[in-house]
């Protein structure tokens, strides 16, 4: 399904593209419930000056600019002060991908070139592959300026909005640093490499979802729900013993694998 179409701007270079919502959802969803009946909650829209229930279609968007006073703006007025600049990405520079944290991010699309640009987007994409680059964009989403990242992959280019720096709290807690031996952070390194595999995203699965079905299918079957087993985690006592704990079981693991 396509979100939206626009076009990839720099220097004298136009690139058409069609962006595509890159996730779904598949969580369960509960609906709320009236204790004593079961029967479902609905929320209605209505107006607080004559109560009367309203429909989608009646609702228009307000500025509230003084007390109980509002100027009504339409959606045709709200795109007709875009400038053919605003309607496109343009990208403002180029920069290193691990030079940007994060946390910055928001919601990722995956691009794909319109007719009469797949060149251009090709050219974008293997440039910036090539120096290991991304490009910051910037374009008109409904009522704000919004930041993008487009993020060359080996097969196609991501586009992610971005937050700004007011909208991000804080980048890193701060927290009182504890000595740390040299034995300790070896330690932890054989860790780390004993547990590196290449990234594969079909491997992981949402197994608590998938618990939460089963726990669905054994209400409507009338059968007992039975606590899960416990993983046997518990607080760490010595952190050099259980690194070495953790490396033995991270070796046995991957010879099983």
């Amino acid at each position: 399904m396509v979100s939206r179409k626009s076009v990839i701007t720099f220097g004298m270079v136009a690139i058409p593209i069609a962006m595509y919502t890159s996730t779904q959802d598949n969580d369960i969803h509960f609906n709320q419930l009236h204790k004593e009946d079961n029967s479902r909650i609905r929320y209605k829209k209505t107006c607080a000056h004559c109560g009367k229930e309203i429909s989608t279609g009646d609702i228009v968007k307000g500025f509230e600019y003084d007390e109980g006073k509002y100027v009504v703006v339409t959606d045709e007025e709200i795109e007709k002060i875009k400038t053919e600049k605003e309607k496109s990405i343009q990208i403002l520079h180029f920069a290193q991908l691990n030079q940007i944290s994060p946390v910055y991010y928001n919601k990722t699309y995956q691009a794909a070139p319109e007719i009469g640009g797949e060149k251009a987007f090709e050219l974008l994409r293997g440039a910036l592959m090539a120096e290991q680059k991304i490009a910051i964009g910037k374009t008109v989403m409904g009522t704000k300026d919004t930041l993008m990242a487009i993020i060359p992959r080996e097969d196609g280019i991501l586009i992610s909005t971005m937050f700004y720096a007011d909208d991000i709290k804080e980048l890193q807690k701060q927290y009182i640093k504890p000595e740390v031996s040299e034995q300790e952070l070896n330690m932890a390194k054989t860790l780390i490499n004993s547990m590196d595999t290449p990234f594969d995203s079909s491997k992981y699965k949402d197994e608590y979802q998938t618990r939460l079905r089963e726990l669905i299918e054994a209400k409507i079957s009338g059968k007992e729900v039975v606590a899960a087993e416990s993983d046997g985690t518990g607080k760490v006592i010595d952190l050099m013993e259980a690194l070495k704990a953790s490396v033995e079981k991270a070796k046995k693991e991957k010879e099983t694998a």
